[in-house]
C-alpha cells in the first residue's frame, strides 16, 4: 500500500464545463487540461498515515475524514507529496494565513471547483450522474450519519461519493468581494436534502472552520 493508502487516482480527460451560481445568476465556461482525481474522498486511515492525526466526530478507517479545515487539507496535500517523493504544490507562509499554488509542481493538491464539477458530471449534463439513492448518502438514506467511502455506485469515470456523504473542499475562493477568504465546497453531505446533492451546487465556508460533514479528496496535475 502506497502513501495514498490505496486511493486510486483516476485520469480525467481535458474538456470544458460551465459553472453557474444561483445567488448571482451568473454562468461561465472553463476550459480544463487533463488531471488526475482520487477515486474516493480521503479516509480517516489515509489522513492518520500521512498527518498523524484522526480528526472526526466518529471514527472508522474507511470513513471519510471530516472536521478538517481547508488549511488542514492543503497541508495534507503537501505532506502526502513529500511522503511520495513529489514536489509540494502549495507554498504556505507560517506567519500569515496565505497559500499559493505552484502550477509546475507534480504533487497532490485540492481540485479547482471547475475540475471538481467536470469530474463529477463525467460527461453527463443533468443535475446528477445517476439516481440519487444509488450514488449518494444524503438525509433520506444516511440515517443522519457519515458512511464508509465507496458504498454507493461510482460515476462513469470511476469516481465514488462525488455527491453526498461529505462536502469536499476545493481550492477556489468563493467570492472575495462579498465573502473574503471563504473557500468553495462541493458535493453535498450526509445531512443534506436532495436538492443540495447536485453537480452544480456551490457552498462556502471559512478556511479555518471544522464541520462534521466536510472532507476533501486530492488531485494531481498532469505536469510535462
Amino acid at each position: 500500500m502506497d502513501g495514498n493508502a490505496g486511493n486510486e487516482m483516476i485520469a480525467v480527460p481535458a474538456g470544458q464545463v460551465t459553472l453557474s451560481d444561483r445567488r448571482t445568476q451568473r454562468s461561465w465556461p472553463v476550459e480544463l487540461a487533463p488531471f488526475h482525481l482520487a477515486a474516493f474522498p480521503v479516509t480517516q486511515l489515509q489522513y492518520a498515515q500521512v498527518a498523524g492525526q484522526r480528526p472526526g466526530t466518529v471514527h472508522g478507517d474507511h470513513l471519510p475524514v471530516e472536521s478538517v479545515t481547508w488549511w488542514d487539507a492543503v497541508r495534507f496535500c503537501n505532506a502526502l507529496s513529500l511522503r511520495e517523493g513529489l514536489t509540494p504544490v502549495y507554498h504556505l507562509q507560517a506567519d500569515v494565513e496565505d497559500a499559493t499554488w505552484d502550477t509546475s509542481a507534480d504533487g497532490y493538491r485540492l481540485p479547482a471547483e471547475a475540475e471538481w464539477e467536470y469530474a463529477c458530471r463525467a460527461g453527463t449534463t443533468g443535475p446528477r450522474y445517476g439516481h440519487l439513492d444509488e450514488i449518494a448518502w444524503y438525509r433520506d438514506n444516511s440515517s443522519e450519519r457519515v458512511h464508509d467511502v465507496g458504498g454507493k455506485l461510482p460515476n462513469a469515470w470511476g469516481l465514488y461519493d462525488m455527491l453526498g456523504n461529505v462536502w469536499e473542499w476545493c481550492w477556489d475562493i468563493y467570492d472575495a468581494e462579498v465573502y473574503g477568504s471563504y473557500r468553495v465546497l462541493r458535493g453535498g453531505g450526509w445531512f443534506d436534502e436532495h436538492w443540495s446533492c447536485r453537480a452544480s451546487v456551490r457552498r462556502r465556508s471559512h478556511p479555518t472552520l471544522q464541520i462534521d460533514d466536510v472532507g476533501f479528496r486530492v488531485a494531481r496535475s498532469v505536469v510535462p
